[in-house]
């Protein structure tokens, strides 16, 4: 591997976590927060995708997708789950939806099964009856006034796709994209008003084609032992190939159905924040670079037309270049920045100081111990314990979007935990989920922050509406407002459920029926915003 490829990916692996997905450690003051804290018309919601949740994976016409067959291949997944059935939405739609009705929430982001509409991309027929299953959903949320909160692709492709070119490693890619995406304007843009094209292309680089944790698990050492791959290259390659795809999709959104529809479109990146792990220059310019790597890798391009100079300084030739028409086609193809905001973490400095590059790996778990070197002393730290709830982090990545693409607004389009479990998998520990509530209200906090020094976020979407199938960790990370019996597929609202349905002003009898384990003062106590 190339010195100058694993200093860029060693900003993503030689870092202290202070916040992760979980939410751990209670390590700052509680602050207060309510509802009048944000805009009237400011929009609440939870987020899915449609692998995650939906189940029905061949049924009523739909084709097989890359997850279908991925998660079939024996140690990809934790407990060798799959989304075969999920959490069996595709039949229970209505029951969500009402569910996320109960809570108060105005919006709801879900994405649209790529294989439900195209089962074999633009080399097949269109699937009717998966535009049908759509419709429906949105049609009901309209009834219930929920605001549809619409993504294009989260993940799932047709595997039809990456046997004939392997997807986003072809630029092939980028018109069966945009194929799919004008089916859904036409068939669905006279009811959604806002889109997102593509979920975290930064993380599908990284899970897909350095570690290789997601299909089509491409990797090479030292980030991983896959039967195909180079993590030196093809990570930059399907980032540009997506940016592109999303490009060209903006691009015809506006031409033929934007000024008709009245919507808006753009896309999420994942939005981790980075801090110096010392108060070296070296170290603050690292967690400088870090943001620049990962979270303007994606936005410099959308806004300004090109990859960030200093990413073009280190990587040279082996990061793609844009024409001087793709340049046009890409510059300004936003209307608003989507955010998905979990984690902030220490970077140490690789370019002007030694990093040892070491850890052990596990394809299901992912890193699970990274070791570097600081004043002589050897800092490790597990991926399982370092679970620290950081809410600045949240303010201070939306302060760097406001500062670097000045005039975008922008949505927290995902944000959440999956708190440990200290008693073991006990029902009663999920629900009585006091941690969860912990970490959105000092989110939540820190976001209304962000909005009185002048940021403009219009929407917040928990990550996530139930505990579902989370990818590589299969369905043992819960992350859900709502749990989700595996035997019998029965949804139970979780203590954060009910605090955000106070918090909105929502429907807590109706949510809280088959609530009665929790301790009533208990409760009560927790309500209070």
């Amino acid at each position: 591997m190339g010195t100058k490829i694993l200093q860029f990916w060693s900003y993503f692996f030689l870092i202290l976590f202070l916040s992760s997905h979980g939410c751990f450690s209670q390590n700052e003051e509680e602050e207060g927060i309510k509802r009048s804290d944000f805009p009237k018309h400011f929009l609440f919601g939870t987020a899915t995708s449609s692998y995650q949740i939906e189940g029905a994976y061949n049924e009523d016409g739909k084709g097989v997708s890359n997850w279908d067959v991925f998660s079939h291949i024996p140690g990809k997944i934790k407990n060798n789950d799959t989304g075969d059935v999920a959490n069996n939405h595709y039949h229970r739609f209505l029951e969500d939806i009402e569910s996320i009705h109960s809570m108060g929430m105005n919006s709801y982001r879900f994405s649209i099964s790529w294989t439900r509409i195209l089962p074999e991309g633009r080399f097949g027929k269109v699937n009717r009856r998966g535009i049908t299953f759509y419709n429906k959903i949105i049609d009901s949320l309209l009834l219930k006034g929920i605001e549809p909160f619409v993504t294009i692709h989260h993940f799932d492709l047709p595997f039809e796709l990456d046997q004939r070119y392997g997807s986003w490693m072809s630029s092939q890619m980028q018109e069966d994209f945009v194929y799919f995406a004008k089916i859904c304007f036409e068939e669905f843009g006279d009811r959604v008003k806002h889109w997102i094209t593509i979920n975290e292309i930064n993380q599908i680089a990284k899970a897909a084609y350095l570690n290789g944790v997601s299909p089509p698990g491409h990797c090479s050492p030292p980030f991983g032992k896959c039967l195909a791959g180079n993590s030196d290259i093809e990570p930059l390659i399907v980032v540009h190939n997506m940016l592109l795809a999303h490009a060209k999709a903006v691009n015809l959104y506006r031409i033929y159905f934007q000024e008709k529809q009245g919507g808006s479109i753009g896309i999420a990146a994942g939005g981790n924040m980075y801090e110096p792990l010392t108060d070296s220059e070296f170290d603050k310019h690292a967690a400088e670079r870090a943001l620049i790597f990962d979270f303007s890798w994606v936005y410099d391009p959308l806004v300004y037309g090109d990859y960030p100079k200093e990413m073009r300084e280190i990587l040279g030739n082996q990061l793609p270049s844009f024409s001087d028409i793709e340049k046009n086609t890409i510059k300004e193809s936003l209307d608003y920045i989507g955010i998905n905001h979990y984690a902030t973490l220490y970077t140490k400095d690789c370019l002007h100081s030694t990093c040892s590059f070491e850890g052990s790996y596990h394809p299901i778990q992912g890193f699970l111990e990274t070791t570097w070197y600081r004043d002589d002393i050897s800092i490790r730290e597990t991926s399982e314990a370092a679970f620290v709830v950081v809410p600045r982090g949240l303010e201070e990545i939306i302060n760097y979007a406001k500062e670097r693409y000045p005039n975008k607004p922008i949505f927290i389009t995902e944000n959440g935990c999956s708190p440990p479990l200290g008693n073991g998998n006990k029902v009663e520990d999920i629900l009585n989920d006091t941690k969860r509530i912990y970490y959105h209200k000092n989110y939540l906090a820190s976001l209304a922050k962000a909005l009185r020094n002048g940021g403009d976020v219009r929407g917040y979407f928990v990550w996530s509406l139930m505990d579902n199938f989370e990818w590589a960790n299969g369905y043992t990370t819960r992350y859900g407002l709502l749990y989700v019996d595996r035997h019998t597929l029965k949804r139970r609202p979780k203590l954060s459920a009910q605090w955000f349905a106070s918090f909105l002003g929502g429907n807590l009898q109706q949510l809280d029926k088959s609530s009665s384990f929790l301790n009533t003062n208990a409760s009560s106590s927790l309500m209070d915003a």
